[in-house]
């Protein structure tokens, strides 16, 4: 008869030079930000014509802009004629057309060139050769993603279908109807660590008994170490006298109208590779997203949004916001303090995961799988 040995409680994770390494960065910059979905904009943020926005995606700037049909449209922020980079700002509102602040070259909302110094004199330009470069824009849940690859991945799959993978429901995640939902509050975080750092420890609850009290207190089931992804489809519970997702544990807002009773009192936690954390609870959801800005330090934007009436009505936020505030502060703080040990000798061939931390091995399979080697 053949005994099949029990796992090690103990695996390898990536050397620490894959949170440190230039190349390595640029090579995620490339293969990941620059060829994935990337989760941009919220879409009411550009809540008219002439809206616009500016998104670092990758090593590019690109310019999310409402054009005056109510569509929104994405193009590379460059200007066709000497690359001069047309918007400065993140955000901001035109009122008819884009113009370079250079040579003045125009562009018209949905990226045709409209007008330019002497253009009349050139009648062989053909104006929408050259117009903005598109990029391709999807939205969902509410925001605008964007994808550089000349070939998209398919959307469905690799965006959507993480979160059936992670609730093992379609329609688990519609039932929130994020894209109805309102800002009620927007954090913006700047982390001194590298992107992937953040991922590993969203993924992971063997640190939540430590550095999470208030969360640990809400969701008893985390002091286990066992985080909410750990399996397809399951919620971790509300505490016996927990009444809402608060720091305090006191009575939030009504449940989403859409969402069920099996998903009542229960917290649902989505990774949609590379970037972006969705945090499903019955009266609100907080969604995380991250823009990679270099090897040791990521730009973190998190919205918590709530039914239309709870913001429309003005109510107090505060203990709601409170409770995953501390949680991302905590979790950062955590982060930024193991960037630097990245460096180090201890670390040049990695460190280990312990068995509830073994899924993470599943994100480090997939990353080095898309950066095509071990990168060491």
């Amino acid at each position: 008869m053949t005994t099949i040995p029990d796992p090690p409680s103990l695996i390898a994770t990536l050397p620490g030079s894959f949170y440190t390494d230039p190349e390595i960065f640029r090579r995620e910059q490339e293969r990941l930000f620059e060829s994935m979905w990337f989760c941009a904009v919220r879409c009411s943020d550009l809540d008219g014509p002439g809206a616009f926005r500016t998104v670092r995606v990758g090593r590019e700037s690109v310019l999310v802009v409402r054009d005056r049909g109510g569509r929104l449209r994405a193009f590379l922020n460059v200007c066709r004629h000497r690359g001069a980079r047309l918007c400065l700002e993140e955000s901001g509102e035109v009122r008819r057309s884009l113009q370079c602040p250079y040579h003045a070259w125009t562009y018209d909302l949905d990226g045709r060139l409209i007008a330019a110094p002497h253009l009349g004199r050139m009648p062989d330009i053909d104006r929408t050769a050259q117009g903005l470069v598109p990029v391709e824009l999807r939205e969902w849940l509410g925001y605008a993603w964007l994808c550089l690859a000349d070939e998209p991945p398919s959307f469905e799959e690799t965006v959507v279908g993480a979160a059936v993978e992670r609730l093992g429901d379609a329609a688990a995640i519609e039932r929130y109807r994020v894209e109805d939902l309102a800002l009620g509050r927007r954090v913006t975080y700047d982390v001194k660590a590298n992107w992937k750092l953040i991922v590993e420890n969203f993924m992971e609850c063997y640190h939540c008994g430590t550095i999470h009290p208030e969360l640990v207190d809400v969701l008893p089931e985390f002091a286990t170490g066992y985080a909410a992804q750990y399996y397809v489809g399951h919620g971790a519970a509300f505490g016996e006298d927990v009444k809402g997702f608060t720091v305090d544990g006191s009575e939030g807002f009504a449940r989403l109208p859409e969402v069920g009773e099996d998903q009542d009192r229960r917290y649902y936690a989505v990774t949609v590779k590379p970037t972006v954390f969705v945090n499903l609870v019955p009266d609100h959801v907080i969604l995380h997203r991250m823009f990679p800005l270099a090897e040791d330090r990521t730009v973190v934007e998190c919205d918590w949004l709530y039914a239309p009436d709870v913001v429309e009505s003005g109510a107090d936020l505060t203990k709601s916001v409170e409770l995953f505030h501390r949680v991302n502060v905590q979790d950062f703080e955590a982060c930024e303090r193991t960037q630097p040990s990245m460096a180090s000798r201890a670390y040049r061939s990695g460190g280990v995961l312990v068995p509830t931390e073994h899924h993470i091995s599943h994100f480090h399979t997939w990353l080095t799988g898309r950066l095509g080697g071990s990168g060491t």
